[in-house]
This record gives C-alpha cells, sequence and structure tokens, in this order.
C-alpha cells in the first residue's frame, strides 16, 4: 500500500503530481479556512506524511495521536507552530523550505519599510476619498530612507538580503544577531552591535528574527522607550517577538515614529485591531513571501521533503536532522 499523506490546505493539483506517483493524497479542500483541531487529529491518527502551513498549530494532542506519522513537512521557514522536541521524541521528521523565498520576503520588508516612510497607503486613500483639493509643500511629507540608518534584528538569509537593499539607498546597516556574520560585514558594509546600541542609534528597525523561548516579546516596553521617537519599526517575521500591547503604547504616545506590520500575535486579525485602527501604522497580511513564483517553489520543495523521508532519504531541508541522528 502507498503510504498516506495529508495537506492541511487546498494546493494546485499540477504541483503535486509527484507526491500522487508516491503515495495516496488527500487535501483539506478550502483554500481559506484552517483545518480544524478535530479534523487534523483524526487525519493524523492514519497519515504518514503531513504537509502543512505556519498557520497550522500541530499540538502535542495531534502527535500523541499520529503513530504512523514520519515527516511534518512546513511550507514555511518557521516551525514553530509544531512542537519540533514531541516530534523528535517520537522520531518524526520536521522539515521547512528556507532559501526559496528569501529574496521575495526581502522584497516585501524593504517595500513595507519605503511604503510606512513614504506614507504610501495614506496617500492612495488621500486620492481615493476624493481629499485631494490642492497641493502643498509639506502634503503628505514623510521621511527620507536614503542615508538613514537601518538596524536589523535577525541576520539571516532574510536579514542579509534586506541589508543588501538597503546599502543600494545608500543607508548605514546595523545589526544584532546571536553570532556575529563576519562575512556579511565585509560584503554589505554591516556593523554588528548590541540589541540595545541597535535600538538606540537606528533610524529603521527591522525585525526579522526567528521567533524562540527567548525571542518571544523581545520588542517590549523597554524595547521601544530605547528607540528615538523618529524610529519606525517594521516587523516582517513573526508577531510573537512583539508585546503589541506596548508597540500600541509607543505609537500613540509617539514614543517611536510609526510602525510597518506584516504579521501578528494572533491572526488573522479584524479592521478592528487596535494597532491597524492607528494612523502611523501600515498593515498587511502576512504577504511576506507571497509571489506565485515563490509560493510555486515552496510547494515544490515541501512536496520534495515528504517524498524524499518516505522513501528513507535525506530531505532537502529539515530542522531536526541531527537530533534524529540523520
Amino acid at each position: 500500500m502507498k503510504p498516506y499523506v495529508f495537506i492541511t490546505r487546498k494546493m494546485p493539483d499540477h504541483l503535486l503530481s509527484e507526491l500522487y506517483e508516491v503515495a495516496e493524497v488527500k487535501m483539506w479542500e478550502h483554500e481559506d479556512i484552517p483545518v480544524p483541531f478535530d479534523v487534523l487529529q483524526e487525519e493524523l491518527e492514519r497519515a504518514n506524511g503531513l504537509f502543512s502551513l505556519v498557520s497550522d498549530p500541530i499540538h502535542s494532542e495531534h502527535l500523541e495521536s499520529a503513530p504512523h506519522l514520519k515527516v511534518i513537512a512546513n511550507m514555511a521557514v518557521g516551525y514553530d507552530n509544531i512542537d519540533v522536541q514531541l516530534a523528535t521524541k517520537k522520531g518524526i521528521m520536521v522539515c521547512h523550505t528556507p532559501d526559496v523565498l528569501t529574496d521575495t520576503t526581502a522584497d516585501l520588508t524593504f517595500a513595507l519599510l519605503l511604503a510606512t516612510a513614504r506614507r504610501i497607503p495614506e496617500a492612495a486613500r488621500y486620492i481615493s476619498n476624493d481629499e485631494w483639493k490642492q497641493w502643498s509643500p509639506y502634503l503628505l511629507a514623510g521621511m527620507d530612507i536614503h542615508h538613514k540608518t537601518i538596524g536589523i534584528v535577525g541576520m539571516g538569509r532574510i536579514g542579509e538580503a534586506v541589508a543588501k537593499r538597503a546599502k543600494g539607498f545608500d543607508m548605514n546597516i546595523l545589526y544584532y544577531n546571536r553570532s556575529r556574520k563576519e562575512e556579511a560585514e565585509q560584503q554589505l558594509g554591516a556593523t554588528y552591535c548590541s540589541f540595545v546600541e541597535l535600538l538606540q542609534q537606528s533610524d529603521y528597525v527591522v525585525c526579522l528574527a526567528p521567533l524562540t523561548s527567548e525571542t518571544k516579546e523581545l520588542f517590549d516596553e523597554q524595547a521601544f522607550q530605547e528607540m528615538k521617537n523618529s524610529a519606525i519599526f517594521i516587523n516582517a517575521s513573526r508577531g510573537g517577538l512583539v508585546k503589541e500591547s506596548a508597540l500600541q503604547e509607543a505609537l500613540e504616545k509617539g514614543i517611536i515614529h510609526g510602525a510597518g506590520l506584516d504579521v501578528f500575535a494572533e491572526e488573522p486579525i479584524r479592521a478592528n485591531h487596535p494597532l491597524v485602527q492607528l494612523p502611523n501604522v501600515v498593515a498587511i497580511p502576512h504577504i511576506g513571501s507571497a509571489t506565485v513564483e515563490t509560493r510555486d517553489a515552496m510547494v515544490k520543495m515541501t512536496v520534495q521533503n515528504i517524498i524524499r523521508v518516505l522513501k528513507g532519504e535525506r530531505p532537502l531541508a529539515a530542522v531536526n536532522l541531527k537530533e534524529l541522528g540523520v
């Protein structure tokens, strides 16, 4: 019998052809509705492989009721939605899709920075609301990006790609990371500094760190207090890195100037979310890697991760290879 694979969201059939050849595949037939907890639990009682999204919480209850599961392949770089420790304990490979979305996410991150600094969404609404009656010198005046200081928190692949884009704008590049990246310093002219130094010196603070127990709510009241009151905060990583009540207070009280947010602590959010209501926030719905080309590449990589594990081969990318002795 072929192994059984469950896919938690509707995906294009033509990208799954290789998976259909080696496995019996069932797909949750909704593009915009996450698979319910109980449905996922029932599917995992039988599944050998799981194709999941970062929006799908894979709880300990799911893993405890998955006696045949060999691989969880997350269509994302991040994997904080999965109990990796328990999965590893049960011998389940946890895969993800790094590299293929690096430049796409960096493009979006820098676009969000530009849009927030230059008030582009606000300017578009100004015309669509028929408010443009005359021109004036400071009409919708924003802030320069060129020759300013960008502070990148999390200098992984995406952080380095954002730094490359910042270099093209003649920006001064600071970064904070768990370890120094000397090659990036040499190639990009980036300067390593402490977290506090970065906050104090940066005109644009860009959050690209992974969400871990150590980084949860890294950006709290104290972090925002350390920033310039002219600073703009950009988050294109995970919402859990930010204490949202602290960010709201910082924006309302003028502790910082503005924020561009692609991610939130709880998603999806509604139009009445406190941060969305603020005039100095540009909020977008977690679309960092959302281009057709990149999404297709992510699906293909996720499929290959599953196929390789089911065949007893090394996956393209997994987060617990070492722990499983592979």
